[in-house]
């Protein structure tokens, strides 16, 4: 009943009594003129309906009795009032939802479902890369973008946040949003899911039509309602809870909430405690979490939900029963379980990624030092595979990865883990599992690759595998050493003839001697580290009148202790292999740089230092920032640089090493094509590039004044530079008379032995 009706009512009744008291009294005056104060007073207070006033009951002492009547009225009408406001908090549990709102995003969306494309009349896959707050209503967009931070930063689940996003409408949609961390195509995100709660607030708003109003809306709500009385049993259950359970609502009715409504967890199956039962026990409200499922009547009856049960509350305090809201999540968890397996699987093979099992890798590492347990980790290596890719094309060889992936999860136990983690390469870890029984599992799979045969279009093909083992104890390093002295062992599974398995264990570092790169890769890491490498220089000299150009060329050197210090040579391929290559050069660019700066290294007017760039630095599209932040801070003319860089380099990382010689170019900073001559082929890819000098490979110097093949060849290098307006430098020219055979060929700089061995830097 509204507040109006209630005043009316008042009014009525006061007019009445006032009326009754004029026809009694009608003959005293001064009763007529109190009974009149009180009428106005009362008048006053019903059409104010502040239900905190009361009259006062000494007006007159002819009339107490109506006075405390009316007081009592009052009193009636607000303790009604606070009966509507108790019963609004039962209806709140009766919560509508409508279909979901879906999205995959940061600060911008990755992926958006229809629910959530509808509210802006837009195609899904137009919604990415749009910024998530233009789906929010104006008022809650810093509230939302704050609640996402906070779980990118946090890396948790974030509380339930009820907003408005926009519809089309003025108002806009009410939702309650649930947001939480989850890793996307190999990015971290936050999955939201939001459920549409604008019947709540509607139904808040009409709360006082009455319960017939909310029966009426009960059945229509998508989410199932059962109430129980206090003993648990089921005296009410909506349509959706029918359609839910299989149960119809005739034959459950009397019956325990746990004999018809049965909770599992979706993990392991285990059966979940009777929520009702523990609600009408503790008196408190209920939640079962986000990994449980309701059993109905059939297994067709099998639903993941979430559910609260939640305490009835009479006027009186008492408790009245437990109503329970179930609402079906199985397409949201579906998506979450799918989304989180492809971040997690390769998609070729179904088998865990190198991502996943890196992680898993780092808890077996875990569990070896905090419980002393022994697991064993496996890299192993296609042979042969190439063959059938570049004879078949890319579509047999998938086949063929899909055919051994099914061969290696059929040879290990359901507890080890599998993983592809390159393009024909694949990982084991077998948990718990002695060395012994691990030699024997990948003995297994050794012998059943070589015994199948892959048949594409009438051609069958034999592969193999090399396989390599590594013990994981207690004293065992990282997961990249783990990794890298997997994959060592395994390439000496193949250099001492394919289709072989080969350990790696504490006692036997025989491995290691033989591959070196465990050596070097420790070596490298503590280098860069520890400040542990040096630059030497070799002299580069100018022939004729050539006034700019390099006059020197810096190059790297690796200190070993008190022992002799190693060239590149000897550990490039263990750095190019573990992509230490980019921080090398880094610590080059940057030494050389600051050297220069503090008169360390001094070059003529006009000449400039020549620095070595690998072919993985030139893949790095964050080098050239670190180049020019190097200029920047230094203070160094890009004019005193000359980055060196071979074809094969340039070729492997064309449009980035593109853009890099451009812009550096551009600021002033020259380029040789080093080893020129080795790579001829590749050269007419490689001409239009801003390069201002070549350098004619050592293998033509050595021994040019005698060898005429090599004379004809450098002869028409010169030519070559001369017609592109590129300047040339022989280099590894050791002794006079190779030096006079370049000079009289009209080579410009000449550098090697015959001018300088190369000196420590100073």
């Amino acid at each position: 009943m509204s507040q109006t009706i209630y005043v009316a009512l008042i009014a009525a009744l006061a007019s009445l009594l006032v009326g009754g008291a004029i026809g009694y009294r009608l003959m005293q005056r001064t009763f007529r003129d109190r009974l009149k104060r009180l009428n106005n007073e009362i008048l006053g207070v019903t059409e104010q309906a502040p239900f905190g006033q009361r009259l006062s009951v000494a007006l007159t002492p002819e009339a107490p009795e109506l006075a405390q009547t009316v007081n009592q009225l009052l009193d009636a009408l607000e303790e009604r009032g606070r009966a509507v406001g108790e019963r609004e908090q039962l209806f709140r549990e009766f919560a509508l939802t409508m279909p979901e709102v879906v999205l995959v995003h940061d600060q911008r969306i990755y992926f958006a479902n229809d629910a959530a494309a509808d509210l802006v009349g837009l195609a899904p896959e137009r919604l990415a890369g749009r910024p998530v707050t233009d789906l929010v209503k104006p008022a809650y967009r810093a509230i939302f973008r704050k609640n996402t931070q906070s779980v990118l930063d946090e890396e948790s689940e974030a509380a339930p946040r009820e907003l408005q996003l926009i519809d089309g409408a003025e108002q806009g949609k009410w939702v309650e949003a649930r947001s939480q961390l989850i890793s996307y195509e190999g990015k971290t995100a936050v999955l939201t899911i939001a459920r549409d709660v604008s019947h709540r607030r509607n139904l808040e708003a009409s709360i006082g039509r009455g319960r017939q109003f909310a029966q009426f809306t009960l059945e229509s709500i998508a989410e199932g309602v059962v109430t129980t009385d206090t003993s648990g049993r089921i005296d009410y259950m909506n349509r959706a809870a029918e359609s839910l359970t299989g149960y119809p609502r005739a034959d459950v009715s009397g019956r325990l909430f746990s004999e018809v409504l049965r909770l599992v967890d979706e993990t392991d199956r285990r059966g979940l405690e009777d929520p009702v039962e523990r609600c009408l026990a503790t008196r408190q409200r209920v939640n079962m979490g986000r990994r449980a499922v309701l059993l109905g009547r059939s297994a067709a009856d099998e639903h993941s939900v979430e559910l609260t049960a939640s305490p009835i509350r009479r006027d009186a305090g008492g408790l009245g029963g437990v109503v329970v809201l179930i609402h079906d999540v199985s397409e949201i968890r579906g998506l979450t379980r799918q989304m989180s397996y492809q971040a997690s699987h390769d998609p070729l093979s179904g088998l865990i990624n190198r991502r996943e099992f890196e992680r898993r890798l780092q808890e077996a590492l875990h569990s070896a030092r905090s419980e002393q347990q022994a697991h064993v980790l496996a890299y192993l290596d296609l042979d042969r595979f190439k063959a059938v890719n570049d004879s078949c094309g890319h579509q047999a060889g998938d086949r063929l990865l899909q055919e051994v992936s099914s061969i290696l999860k059929d040879n290990v136990r359901d507890s080890d883990d599998c993983a592809r983690i390159g393009g024909d390469e694949f990982a084991l870890l077998l948990m718990g599992c002695p060395l012994e029984k691990a030699r024997q599992i990948a003995d297994s799979i050794v012998t059943a690759i070589a015994d199948h045969r892959f048949v594409w279009q009438n051609r069958i093909f034999t592969i193999g595998v090399s396989v390599g083992l590594v013990e994981i104890g207690p004293d065992s390093g990282d997961t990249d050493e783990m990794m890298a002295a997997a994959d060592s062992a395994c390439y000496v599974a193949k250099q001492r003839g394919r289709g072989r398995v080969e350990v790696y264990t504490a006692r036997e570092e025989s491995i290691a001697r033989e591959r070196g790169e465990i050596v070097w890769l420790k070596s490298i890491q503590n280098a860069l580290a520890s400040d542990g490498f040096e630059l030497v220089t070799q002299s580069i000299l100018s022939l004729g009148t050539v006034e700019r150009g390099p006059a020197l060329e810096v190059l790297l050197r690796l200190r070993d202790g008190d022992g002799p210090t190693s060239v590149p040579r000897d550990f490039m391929v263990s750095a190019e292999r573990y992509q230490l290559m980019p921080e090398i050069d880094r610590w080059v660019v940057r030494t050389t740089l600051t050297a220069l700066g503090t008169h360390q290294l001094r070059l003529p007017e006009n000449r400039s230092v020549s620095i070595n760039l690998s072919g993985q630095t030139l893949g790095d599209e964050a080098f050239l920032e670190f180049v020019v932040d190097c200029l920047d801070s230094t203070g160094i003319s890009p004019t005193r640089l000359c980055f060196e860089v071979t074809e094969t380099a340039l070729i492997a990382n064309l449009a980035t090493a593109q853009r890099f010689i451009e812009v550096l170019h551009g600021m002033g900073a020259e380029f040789a094509l080093d080893d020129f001559g080795s790579g001829l082929g590749a050269f007419s890819k490689l001409k239009h590039l801003p390069v201002d000098y070549l350098k004619i490979d050592g293998s033509f110097t050595r021994g040019l004044a005698v060898d005429a093949v090599n004379q004809e060849m450098v002869a028409a290098m010169v030519k070559l530079a001369e017609t592109l307006s590129f300047r040339t430098v022989a280099e590894e020219v050791e002794d006079q008379s190779d030096f006079d055979a370049v000079r009289a060929m009209g080579v410009d700089f000449v550098q090697g032995y015959v001018i300088e061995r190369p000196m420590p830097l100073q």
